[in-house]
């Protein structure tokens, strides 16, 4: 059956000299300014995305990142076309004879606004910052860090803590317990996971139940915490882009404009002809439309910068030791969830292969002083209402 679903018929192949693919004609391939498959894939995207040219644009000019939403966002920045291409869109003429294609007339547009681009990478780290403070899970994974923490320290000076940095979160899965094997994060995933299913089914874990209903309600839960990473898609991808190199180009772009200032004022100083001052008057109309687009540029950046920084006092309390590196926060961010996903696996391997009982629900954790469950975590009858949990942040 295989043989007769995709092998050729010979019977009927065309000569090798044959052209291919006739029904999808690429004509004048010398004038396309993009390849064509990556033409292809922007217009497919495109298409999946369900935008207009112009929505992108007021959107873009706007700095609306609530409009475009990250998907569109992370789209935009795949779709960058290189120096060259950005060069010859640019220089296209609506006169050319020849016609640009959907993908190539999307681009050119986009790049008519001012630092497109960059403006795109600044939405991005907004739209992160607004979705780490946001994420009902990753507050309540903090939370059940920060009690677990708290008990395995009952009795220290570090017992009754308030708050951890995020930090912390990279070593949870270097404190191994008993067995050599479970680590602290195994646990606290593992705590998660019970309270997030129940909450989910709708069952009291209070009360006994089957181990039908158990596994049902780990597996509910687990997908709940599996699922972090893709809620934090735009702090992973923040944590990619380099903010230095943005801050630079904005200096390079004010820079350049105060030179061509200088410029054209001892052009000014020296007294010139007519031509001479058609090319000041020109240079006038260009720097004051750069000077405009540039603030605009800027004002972004700054809101960027200080909503980068709430979000770092917020949850590391001391921003002065963090002014070095204020985006750091997306890199441990990050990191961290690298390490969740794998642990998650792991998890849910285990709770596959175990027989579930009452007596013996999940590993031991390291520190024997720490209670089973937590007390923060389980002592409500009512676990369908989180209202409570959603309302306390670490």
């Amino acid at each position: 059956m295989i043989e007769t679903l995709f092998v050729a018929n010979t019977s009927n192949q065309k000569p090798k000299d044959a052209v291919p693919w006739s029904v999808l004609p690429l004509p004048n391939q010398d004038g396309r300014v993009l390849d064509p498959k990556k033409s292809q894939n922007i217009a497919i995207l495109l298409k999946a995305l369900n935008v207009t040219i112009e929505e992108v644009c007021e959107a873009l000019l706007e700095g609306s990142s609530d409009t475009l939403g990250a998907e569109l966002l992370e789209s935009l920045l795949k779709m960058a076309p290189s120096k060259e291409e950005e060069r010859k869109l640019k220089e296209h003429k609506d006169d050319s004879p020849t016609k640009l294609d959907h993908a190539e007339n999307f681009l050119k547009a986009v790049l008519d606004i001012p630092f497109a681009f960059k403006r795109v990478e600044a939405m991005l780290y907004m739209a992160a910052c607004e979705e780490l403070r946001n994420c009902r899970m990753f507050l309540k994974l903090l939370e059940a860090v920060l009690k677990t923490g708290n008990r395995m320290n009952v009795g220290t000076n570090r017992g009754d803590a308030e708050a951890f940095k995020l930090d912390t979160l990279l070593k949870l899965a270097d404190v191994k317990g008993a067995d050599g094997k479970t680590t602290l994060l195994h646990f606290v995933v593992q705590e998660i996971i019970r309270t997030e299913g129940a909450r989910l089914s709708g069952t009291n874990q209070i009360t006994s139940s089957t181990i039908t209903e158990e596994v049902k309600c780990r597996r509910l839960g687990l997908q709940v915490v599996s699922n972090l990473s893709s809620e934090l898609s735009n702090v992973k991808r923040a944590a990619t882009m380099d903010s230095e190199a943005l801050s630079g180009d904005l200096f390079k772009l004010s820079k350049g404009t105060t030179n061509i200032a200088e410029i054209v004022q001892l052009i000014e100083k020296l007294g010139s002809d007519e031509s001479g001052q058609k090319f000041t008057e020109s240079m006038n109309t260009f720097i004051r439309m750069a000077e405009e687009e540039i603030l605009k540029i800027q004002a972004q950046e700054s809101v960027t910068m200080t909503l980068v920084k709430e979000i770092t006092e917020y949850f590391h309390g001391n921003l002065a030791k963090e002014e070095a590196h204020p985006f750091r926060i997306f890199l441990v961010v990050r990191d961290f969830l690298a390490v969740l996903d794998r642990v998650c696996k792991e998890v849910g391997m285990v709770n596959e292969r175990t027989t579930v009982s009452s007596a013996h629900k999940f590993p031991v954790p390291v520190n024997p002083m720490l209670p089973q469950p937590l007390p923060g975590l389980y002592g409500r009858k009512d676990c369908s209402n989180s209202s409570d949990d959603e309302s306390r942040s670490p």
